[in-house]
């Protein structure tokens, strides 16, 4: 018969090995990441395999390349010609970019047009496709960006990644201790965890709207509030009157959308020219 003594340290161990909450701090993709406008352009990248995933590829010009690398996650959209054209962009900016297909060619524009769409598939099941896709990304994500330092990563060369909506926790991921990336930017974030600020090691962009169902005031301003206490290196852009999905999905033909999308992409290539020019060594004194 045990003691009671050594109750109270079983009972002393369990409340210590207890997983502990960890809050949520933007909200899964829901309706509002439906909405955008479809951009118009032709994509110069190439697609390709790398871990069994489909991979975009495109190329900075030669006259602007930087050595550089950045690792692209999309939003639930995908593959598709926004996508494209903003890793396009990031190429122009002197990025070697690459982006990855999580999706495997199911992208949710396949399914519902918009949010009220009920025609293309009546029986679309929005929470079982999100569950599906975050169970294959799970593993498939880590070993891609391990197949992509494997291929192109040199001495010299330095990685930096960008995630839209679903791909947000991933650029988190890349920013800790156990990631590859010395600077990171999410726009208008999905899933993310309150540890995903906590584990930051390197420096994060955040890209926000000012309506934004997935990533609201309460949510960023508790995002900053951790970031300062663990005295993290980030960056806040806040745009008023657009909403989720800004920085991919706006309107080209609105002056203003077509400004913040373009303010978004101009801000966070910056973030990158500024920390991957950055000796390692420094980094801890700025």
């Amino acid at each position: 018969m045990r003691s009671k003594k050594t109750q109270e340290v079983e009972k002393t161990s369990e409340f210590n090995n207890a997983v502990k909450p960890d809050p949520v701090i933007a909200k899964p993709p829901g309706d509002c990441c439906l909405e955008g406008t479809i951009h118009d352009g032709e994509p110069r990248g190439i697609t390709t395999t790398i871990a069994d995933v489909e991979t975009y590829i495109v190329e900075p010009p030669k006259e602007k390349a930087n050595g550089n690398i950045l690792l692209y996650f999309p939003d639930v959209f995908g593959f598709f010609t926004n996508g494209f054209l903003i890793m396009d962009g990031f190429a122009d900016a002197g990025y070697l970019t690459l982006g990855l297909d999580y999706f495997r060619g199911d992208p949710v524009w396949k399914h519902r047009k918009h949010r009220k769409d009920t025609t293309t598939e009546p029986n679309f099941d929005y929470e079982a496709w999100k569950a599906k896709h975050m169970a294959f990304s799970k593993d498939a994500v880590p070993a891609w960006v391990k197949a992509v330092k494997e291929k192109y990563g040199k001495p010299g060369i330095k990685f930096a990644c960008v995630g839209y909506c679903y791909g947000a926790p991933y650029v988190c991921d890349e920013l800790s201790s156990s990631g590859i990336c010395s600077a990171g930017a999410f726009a208008h974030p999905a899933f993310l965890n309150e540890s995903h600020f906590f584990n930051l090691k390197n420096p994060l962009f955040l890209s926000c709207s000012e309506i934004d169902h997935t990533f609201p005031n309460e949510f960023r301003n508790r995002a900053v509030d951790i970031m300062q206490s663990g005295k993290k290196q980030f960056q806040v852009q806040l745009f008023s009157g657009v909403e989720h999905g800004f920085a991919l999905r706006g309107d080209p033909n609105d002056p203003y959308e077509r400004y913040t999308k373009e303010q978004s992409l101009k801000g966070i290539a910056e973030w990158f020219d500024f920390w991957l020019s950055q000796d390692p060594s420094e980094n801890a004194k700025l």
